[in-house]
């Protein structure tokens, strides 16, 4: 039976995580287990909060290594988030750099609107050949954030680990005056800005399109 892993680093939604992906029928465990993480067929990495602390959790338990070795193994890894933006080069989200995974290349920094944090459901513009979007190219999904990344790039410090044919597609959604990145997809590697878990049908649609890649 397919399997999916929800890494438990102590930052993350990961309840409503774990119960989206069970009504899928797929088993599911939430763990800080690495070993199990490695094993699954699907990790989800969740993360809410701060870049700086969620980078640190993610590090202190082991789970950086977990997506390395998986990334760099073909093996599917979805970031949600903050679990999204820790995957970028750096963090600007106390007013100076940190270092995240690096998969990618790009800057996480706070979005130009009146109002913010983004809550609330917006659309996004997919890219040909999404198969995260496959038929929910139109829908609204479901936003909490501050900060995005603006412009992500194939060219991170630790992008070697992504399989050298390994397109990066770029879905994006624009709030306030900052047109970002709301998902991302390269090779193993698959992100989402918002959260799936609360954006309804098109967030179960789109975690059962992530689990056909397994």
């Amino acid at each position: 039976m397919t399997s999916v892993v929800v890494f438990d680093y102590g930052f993350g939604n990961v309840r409503s995580m774990v119960r989206a992906v069970a009504n899928l029928g797929i088993d599911v465990e939430l763990t800080s287990d690495t070993a199990k993480a490695m094993e699954a067929d699907g990790v989800v990495v969740p993360g809410v909060g701060a870049f700086e602390a969620c980078v640190e959790g993610l590090r202190r338990a082991g789970g950086d290594e977990v997506v390395y070795n998986r990334v760099a193994k073909g093996r599917p890894v979805l970031g949600v988030c903050v679990g999204m933006q820790v995957m970028f080069d750096f963090g600007y989200e106390s007013g100076v750099p940190t270092e995240g995974l690096g998969l990618l290349g790009g800057d996480v920094s706070r979005l130009d609107a009146p109002v913010v944090p983004h809550m609330g459901w917006n659309t996004v513009q997919t890219p040909e050949g999404s198969v995260l979007f496959h038929g929910i190219e139109d829908e609204r999904f479901y936003f909490v954030h501050s900060y995005a990344c603006m412009d992500p790039t194939r060219g991170g410090r630790s992008s070697a680990c992504l399989p050298d044919d390994a397109e990066l597609r770029v879905t994006t959604c624009t709030y306030g005056k900052s047109t970002f990145a709301a998902a991302v997809e390269c090779g193993p590697l698959s992100l989402t800005q918002f959260h799936p878990e609360k954006s309804a049908d098109a967030g179960a649609t789109l975690l059962r399109n992530w689990i056909s890649t397994f």
